[in-house]
């Protein structure tokens, strides 16, 4: 399977947060940096990721994410 918008709900915010401050640094970059660049606040972006913060500004935020890290769901790999 090739990269996709991982489901959210596939992972657990710690696993989130994690895949997608690896899918940056695969990148050569980091999560602080795209948020910089995008001018989203970090704690806000963490807060999403872990799911302390919720709702539909969140949810889009975790999607920006993703998308912009690369991240995939790993389990969807392993599946068969």
């Amino acid at each position: 399977m090739g990269k996709s918008v991982a489901n959210i709900n596939s992972f657990t915010g710690e696993q989130l947060y994690r895949n997608v401050k690896a899918g940056f640094i695969v990148k050569g970059t980091s999560l602080a940096a795209w948020c910089r660049e995008n001018r989203v606040n970090p704690t806000n972006a963490r807060a999403a990721l872990m799911g302390s913060w919720t709702g539909p500004s969140a949810r889009s935020l975790c999607v920006k994410l993703l998308k912009a890290s690369g991240a995939t769901d790993h389990r969807q790999h392993h599946a068969a």
